[in-house]
């Protein structure tokens, strides 16, 4: 990366004084991700139709470029067709809803494999779910919803794309567009889900309601557990950039690799867009601090402004560093995945690329490579947490469709 806009990338960084270090996945965060919850999830999750392992990118040729070791890239672009992890998460909560609400209308216990063979559909079919949502969670909930059968309506703000609301439709899903950000679908949701006996099926946890996000972050496990044995015989991260948002995914990944790796857990490092730096903010606070969006960033995804706050116990905990990134380094390292060279092409999306470009500026930044700890004998984990979800929007960026980019995938 021969002169690049990393090398005038605007970044912050905070480390972590309250981060464990040194020692074993911690007693009093245990209840938060049971092992029980993720085993049951990654059961359920791998008996459904289109279930596959998605592929742990090792790019040889970008990690010489950047200045580490070995550069592991999780790809999520297939993950049910959906191009999103967040398949994992919110179509789970859906199931694990219903499994806790259909019980209470036959007076018996019923299982998943019950509710998905459609025998209580009359029942399933009077229940409505609700959530609001920058694309990829809205999409995962309304496809849980036409997989089990109930209704389904999607908040998106006004910021969220055309092509984003008319993929949510096609599922089946009522789109209600809200004035305003992220949080303000989050806080219309919420008004109208009570007024009219909803099921609020959120990624965000907040006082009193924790159950369900509990379980979109169960579903994220299944990811991470893949990881865990994709990664085996291979050199073991010694650093995660993993990108923000409310923090769902950020938790789950840390709680799953601390446990996994104990006392030799790797540096574990959250990057958010600079315009939605909730978990930043947090971090600087010590506590969890909404922040106001006033200008979208280009990392929709990652458009959020309040804090999950069962994802806060563990990364105020687990997480080593804090960064934001400007969105101008965005559209470079989309670019950088999708050329052909030494390493396979990647479609990768606007929220996709947050961590990656956390790091190439972390390592074009001699004070801030050496703050993290970054040097070529690193090994680092990016989660690539999107294919492109808005097709036009992917295009216009890299310059190629994402079927002229990897003809050979499923995007």
């Amino acid at each position: 990366m021969n002169s690049s806009p990393f090398d005038r990338a605007i970044t912050t960084h905070h480390q972590n004084s309250r981060a464990v270090l040194g020692e074993a996945f911690p007693d009093r965060l245990q209840s938060i991700l049971r092992d029980t919850d993720c085993a049951r999830a990654r059961q359920v999750i791998e008996s459904w139709n289109g279930y596959h392992i998605t592929p742990l990118h090792s790019l040889a040729g970008l990690a010489k470029e950047i200045g580490v070791g070995n550069l592991y890239y999780k790809d999520e672009a297939s993950r049910f067709g959906l191009g999103s992890f967040k398949a994992l998460g919110g179509a789970y909560a859906v199931l694990r809803l219903l499994a806790k609400e259909i019980p209470k209308l036959v007076g018996k216990p019923v299982s998943d494999a019950e509710i998905s063979s459609g025998i209580y559909s009359g029942l399933v079919r009077e229940l409505t779910v609700v959530t609001a949502t920058d694309g990829n969670h809205g999409r995962s909930v309304a496809w849980g919803a036409r997989q089990f059968g109930c209704a389904c309506k999607i908040y998106m703000h006004a910021g969220v794309s055309s092509q984003r609301e008319q993929t949510i439709a096609d599922l089946g899903a009522e789109v209600i567009r809200v004035s305003g950000n992220y949080d303000a679908s989050v806080h219309q949701v919420e008004t109208d889900a009570s007024k009219n006996g909803w099921f609020v099926v959120s990624d965000t946890s907040y006082a009193g309601y924790e159950d369900l996000p509990r379980q979109v972050m169960a579903g994220y496990s299944v990811m991470t557990s893949e990881i865990i044995e994709q990664i085996q015989h291979r050199a073991p991260p010694t650093h995660v950039f993993v990108q923000g948002g409310v923090g769902g995914l950020a938790g789950a990944v840390c709680d799953r690799l601390w446990r996994e790796f104990g006392k030799e857990r790797p540096r574990f490092v959250l990057v958010e867009p600079a315009l939605a730096d909730c978990l930043f903010q947090s971090a600087l606070q010590g506590r969890p601090t909404t922040v106001d969006i006033s200008e979208e960033t280009i990392m929709a995804g990652l458009s959020c402004g309040e804090v999950s706050l069962l994802a806060w116990e563990i990364l105020d905990a687990g997480c080593d560093d804090f960064m934001t990134i400007t969105d101008d380094l965005v559209a470079p390292v989309m670019r950088l995945l999708a050329r052909n060279g030494e390493d396979p092409a990647i479609v990768a999306g606007e929220s996709a690329v947050a961590g990656l470009a956390g790091l190439a500026a972390a390592c074009r930044s001699r004070e801030l490579a050496h703050a993290l700890g970054l040097d070529e004998h690193s090994s680092v984990l990016v989660i690539g947490t999107e294919g492109a979800t808005d097709p036009d929007i992917y295009a216009s960026i890299v310059g190629r469709s994402a079927e002229e980019v990897a003809p050979e995938r499923d995007n």
